[in-house]
């Protein structure tokens, strides 16, 4: 069973890590500005991501992050729907994401303690789903960390063309001429 954990943690760190560089150089305004009609923006990914990891690593199983009180209360989101993709005027970016390293630090706690089997119950989720194993909750977080990871290296590529899974690695093969192959694209969809 360590092994099987030892496996499902490392896919968390991994796309932790490839959401997190996605900041790296990035001015106050370039990680907070909407790049989507949505509104998505690369501080907002982090943001949302914190919040994830501390309450399913937290509530879930009775722990309590010890920087509670820097995190959304569930009340939020009542007033504010969308209150974890975005960072208020108060919040900076090293202050987030630093606060994002803590709650890490505190998740894979949790993730190094428990067993993949420990029961948990997701008091945010319907009634007849709510009851879950830590091995459950390391699959969903991971999932979503990947989605918004995913999210990320679309808003930085749009921003100044930074694209792969790590700092130094774009993840492309070498050679190609991207304006023409863009056009390529475009004429192929341009033919529908």
């Amino acid at each position: 069973m360590t092994e099987t954990k030892d496996f499902l943690h490392s896919y968390l760190k991994e796309n932790r890590e490839a959401l997190i560089w996605k900041l790296d150089g990035l001015s106050e305004r370039d990680a907070r500005l909407p790049r989507t009609a949505t509104g998505n923006n690369l501080l907002g990914l982090i943001k949302h991501c914190l919040n994830v990891e501390a309450g399913y690593f937290g509530a879930t199983f009775g722990r309590e992050f010890p920087g509670h009180a820097e995190l959304l209360p569930l009340s939020i989101y009542d007033e504010d729907p969308q209150a974890d993709w975005y960072a208020r005027a108060d919040e900076t970016k090293d202050g987030l994401l630093s606060l994002y390293e803590r709650v890490s630090a505190f998740a894979d706690a949790t993730i190094e303690e428990l067993p993949l089997d420990a029961p948990g119950r997701v008091p945010w989720w319907q009634p007849g789903r709510q009851e879950v194993t830590l091995h459950r909750i390391i699959v969903h977080v991971t999932a979503d960390v990947a989605r918004h990871a995913g999210h990320a290296d679309i808003l930085r590529e749009q921003l100044d063309q930074a694209t792969g899974l790590t700092a130094g690695s774009d993840s492309l093969p070498g050679g190609v001429d991207w304006p023409a192959y863009v056009t390529k694209l475009t004429n192929l969809a341009d033919r529908f």
